[in-house]
């Protein structure tokens, strides 16, 4: 108990291991690097260094310094300073590692910043990628080629192919045969002796050995030593004919000879203990177009377990297990399929089989041979075998929504662990049972149990809270599971990476010999040790136990978050200030600092949090679309700037919002003024305005379009919907040539060319989506506005008889949140319904006959389309009237989020920094610019034109130009 006790009070004392500033010695290694890298690339400021210094894992170590070397240079100059320094380095991405191999307290290395890179080779049959771009990121670039990496982790979205490679990543489909280890061609990597080797080029080896003599004579002196031992040769094939994450893969010294590929395949799973990779070739896998899915429920786990073989030989391609709590659990999902919610069996389990094939008539041949082989297996319940895209999506957000489900549900203040293990796959059922009787026995409720039953891979979470000293239940757990798969002949981890959790444990399922070979691979490549100390391999064997992670009660929104990153690469401010994650762990950050009764340091860490966490969050809500628990972290900063808004402030738009008719046309004159004029004075005076009063007054420049025209007024009573027109229609007028009318004039063609009447509200010209207010955190501007608008569109629609069409997507998305804020006060508020002109217009697009086709255009997708679903018609429309239609992979939130452009421009310049280059590499490559830009919302519009500095209209107004007679 003493031990115990001892152990976690000096842990406590490490959670938040940055100094006070006021303590702080000046940081001699920070200088350094700032020499070496450049002083941009380098920083000390708290804030920084406790944004960095989550990853998804339980664990947190604050770094003393963070780096952003921009070249494998760098990273070299990076790794000789840090040696000089005697201080750690460890390379971090994507930060989506669940097992404690991301974090440092000694300089971590930010590779996503400046490693993105992706090079599609040999007509997709290869990629080159840096180690900063995101698997969702690659695929996307391989998809026209019906090719992707072979390495599918669940956490594609955000992952990096520096961490694919760091832990030998794999997935529910790759299983071993096409994971990082089976499909890397060539690494570039760089030692920490400061040694850059290609492998991919011919005279890598020779250079290698020439360069590097100790390590390569090492590891061909390890290769013999394990071949002569039989012991060491039968124990490696077994660990990994399994999806194997433990330790280093000395699979490499069976599978290959050279010591450079010997040494290559080693980094892969190393977590960046052996070198660090700049750079990766991969062979990538078919994308196969035909796919049948479906869900085989069993009497039990045993059942199903014991039907994994023969899917496997009949070609399954995937067999994901669930288990009865699994099950249980999903039914508490929105749009769980109905043969989950209606299960009525004792203790079911179920797998969930994909066949896929090139060809439709590959797939009916091989879904009658599973027909034939489903009527052998005990199945509990008819199955039946779908191809239907919905239907199999539906399914497999079952089996994924099982994280976020338990995730969410967990009780405030504590982590979650995702923890994986593999077994060999006849002793997949009996592990099941007796893991699911483990995790009873200490405690944990609702253990969900799910996994890759083909590659006898299972995962489970559990639920535990770290802020006691008093870690026992959680040790004792440890201590029984690693007892239950060792003895079942299995590996503690197949895909999560040993990391800390694990690291240990190394020892005891290698041996002696294996272990001794493992640490004689790290100091040959490390001989200083200042690669990520702690990961991979660890003599303490209560290291396990350090630096645990505690997640304090902060705040409603934000709470349930698990640190994932997910939110991360669909952020607009994430290349310039925080991104969702880090805006809520700062928080957290010093909460736990005060609850420590460290002031100093909790005001340190929020010193810039205004701007760098509140003022620069476009609060667009894509966050809330890629987290596996549904938070929108606009809601957190939405409060927060309405707990910090001033009266004056609050007055100021209070008062607009009772004259906005006036305010939004004045603003539209005052730009049009502006437009008539040299826009370099007004420009000096607007920097000059910000100066003295502050960044809340807008930031003009000559790149703004005059004011638009008033809002339309149209009254019938034979009207088939009502158009609300949006404001920024009046503030902003279109693009030189687009329509006069901008987009309401463009729709209102649209209409009258189809045949279709509208009507306008009543007052339109004072109206607002409420999007202003509601952005800045003004609530009782906001409620005004609701008050006005939405009994007014109650009258205008007949009571929702008929649909509000709004011109603008964001507008769209700001007046259905305002319709059903509303309907517990006005319940007639709940019948209406709000659609975006362009999902209106794509449904009158038979009707109308194209004049005048559009050579080429290309497309911004809006970040409220995406959140609505609309997107589909805006392509839907381009397609109609354009010959080529072009879509840029990166594109994303402009970050011109209401007024965020104007206060903060720098915002929307970062946001859009990725798209434009895109639209310059696609016109590169089309030898020429596209005949038109388009978006559905002006101020995306605005955002993109700065951005390109191409003229991007509505694509209504396209529309309507495409028509006209």
């Amino acid at each position: 108990m003493t031990m115990r006790t001892t152990t976690s009070a000096r842990l406590a004392g490490s959670r938040l291991a940055a100094a006070s500033p006021a303590a702080a010695p000046r940081n001699l290694l920070a200088d350094d690097l700032a020499a070496a890298l450049g002083a941009d690339a380098v920083t000390t400021r708290p804030l920084d260094l406790h944004a960095k210094a989550h990853d998804a894992s339980h664990y947190l170590l604050v770094p003393s310094v963070v780096a952003a070397p921009r070249t494998d240079q760098d990273v070299a100059r990076l790794l000789a300073a840090a040696a000089r320094h005697d201080t750690p380095v460890t390379f971090r991405s994507g930060g989506t590692s669940l097992s404690g191999q991301a974090i440092t307290a000694g300089v971590l290395a930010d590779t996503r910043r400046n490693f993105g890179r992706i090079e599609v080779l040999d007509g997709g049959n290869r990629v080159r990628v840096q180690p900063g771009a995101t698997v969702r990121a690659v695929n996307a670039r391989l998809a026209r080629h019906r090719r992707a990496l072979g390495p599918d982790p669940a956490s594609e979205i955000a992952c990096t192919v520096g961490g694919v490679v760091a832990n030998n990543s794999s997935g529910m489909h790759c299983g071993t045969e096409a994971n990082t280890y089976r499909t890397l061609a060539s690494l570039r990597f760089v030692l920490p002796s400061g040694t850059v080797i290609d492998s991919g080029d011919p005279a890598a080896s020779s250079v290698f050995a020439a360069r590097e003599p100790d390590l390569h004579e090492g590891l061909a002196r390890l290769r013999r030593r394990i071949l002569a031992s039989p012991d060491s040769v039968a124990r490696i094939r077994h660990q990994f004919s399994m999806k194997n994450t433990m330790g280093y893969g000395l699979n490499a010294f069976l599978d290959f000879e050279d010591p450079l590929d010997i040494f290559v395949h080693l980094i892969v799973g190393s977590e960046g203990t052996l070198a660090f990779v700049a750079e990766a070739v991969f062979d990538t896998v078919e994308v196969k177009p035909h796919v049948a899915a479906g869900l085989l429920v069993f009497p039990g786990v045993r059942a199903a377990a014991a039907a994994v073989p023969e899917l496997v030989a009949a070609g399954a391609d995937t067999a994901e297990l669930m288990d009865a709590v699994s099950l249980r659990v999903s039914a508490r999902l929105p749009d769980c399929p109905e043969q989950i919610r209606a299960l009525d069996l004792a203790d079911p389990a179920a797998l969930l089989v994909e066949f896929t094939a090139g060809s439709a008539e590959e797939l009916a041949d091989r879904a009658a041979s599973a027909d034939a082989l489903f009527a052998g297996l005990g199945l509990a319940l008819p199955v039946a075998m779908t191809r239907d895209a919905a239907e199999r999506a539906a399914l497999w957000k079952v089996r994924k929504g099982l994280y976020s489900t338990v995730a969410s549900a967990r009780p405030s203040g504590t982590s979650q662990l995702l923890e994986d293990i593999a077994v060999p796959v006849p002793a997949l059922a009996q592990t099941s049972h007796d893991l699911a009787a483990l995790l009873a026995e200490h405690g944990y409720t609702d253990p969900v149990i799910f996994g890759h039953a083909k590659d006898g891979n299972l995962h489970f979470m559990i639920n535990e809270d770290f802020s006691t000293p008093d870690t026992r239940r959680y040790e004792d757990f440890t201590e029984e599971m690693v007892n239950l798969v060792l003895g079942a002949g299995g590996t503690l981890k197949a895909e999560h990476g040993t990391g800390r959790i694990m690291a240990p444990y190394v020892r005891r399922q290698f041996g002696d010999e294996l272990y001794e070979v493992m640490k004689e691979v790290k100091r040959l490549a490390d001989p200083r040790g200042i690669l990520n100390p702690g990961s991979v391999l660890s003599d303490d064997p209560r290291s396990y136990l350090a630096d645990l992670k505690v997640t304090p009660t902060v705040e409603d929104e934000v709470d349930r978050c698990v640190e994932c990153g997910y939110c991360e690469p669909v952020c607009p401010s994430r290349s310039l200030t925080l991104t969702p994650r880090q805006r809520i762990t700062l928080r957290r950050d010093a909460e736990q600092a005060r609850a420590e009764g460290r002031e100093e340091l909790a005001q340190a860490i929020m010193d810039g949090y205004d701007y760098d966490g509140v003022s620069t969050c476009a609060v667009d809500g894509m966050c809330g679309t890629a987290c596996p628990v549904g938070i929108n972290t606009g809601d957190l900063v939405r409060r927060l700037r309405a707990d910090a808004a001033g009266r004056v402030e609050s007055a100021a738009w209070n008062g607009a919002a009772h004259a906005w008719g006036a305010a939004s046309r004045v603003g539209g004159a005052a730009l049009s003024a502006a437009a008539a004029l040299p826009s370099a004075p007004i420009e000096g005076a607007t920097r000059l305005a910000r100066k003295l009063l502050g960044d809340g007054i807008p930031m003009y420049d000559g790149g703004l379009p005059g004011g638009g025209s008033p809002r339309p007024r149209r009254q019938d009573d034979a009207a088939e919907a009502v158009l609300f027109a949006a404001c920024i229609g009046t503030m902003f007028g279109p693009e030189d040539g687009g329509h006069p009318g901008g987009a309401s004039g463009a729709f209102l063609d649209v209409c009258d060319r189809a045949g279709v009447r509208l009507r306008t509200p009543e007052g339109l010209g004072s109206m607002c989506c409420g999007t202003p207010w509601k952005s800045k955190g003004m609530t009782s501007g906001w409620e005004h506005t609701r008050s006005v608008v939405v009994p007014a569109l109650v009258e205008a629609s007949d009571g929702g008889r008929l649909p509000v069409v709004v011109d603008a997507s964001s507008c769209a998305e700001g007046l259905a949140v305002m319709l059903h804020s509303a309907t517990e006060a006005l319940p007639a508020a709940a019948a209406l319904r709000v659609v975006d002109a362009t999902e209106f217009a794509a449904g009158l697009l038979s009707r109308l006959e194209v004049r005048s086709r559009i050579p080429s255009v290309a497309l911004h997708p809006t970040c409220s389309g995406t959140i609505a679903g609309t997107t589909p018609s805006l392509a839907a429309i381009a397609a109609h009237i354009a010959d080529e239609v072009f879509t840029p992979l990166a594109a994303g939130c402009c970050g011109f989020a209401g007024d965020r452009g104007l206060l903060h421009p720098e915002l929307t310049a970062s946001a859009t920094a990725p798209e434009a280059a895109g639209i310059e590499e696609a016109e590169q490559a089309r030898g020429g610019r596209f005949a038109e830009y388009a978006s559905s919302n002006r101020t995306c519009e605005i955002g993109l034109t700065r951005a390109t500095e191409r003229p991007y209209r509505h694509i209504l107004e396209l529309l309507a130009a495409a028509t006209r007679p």
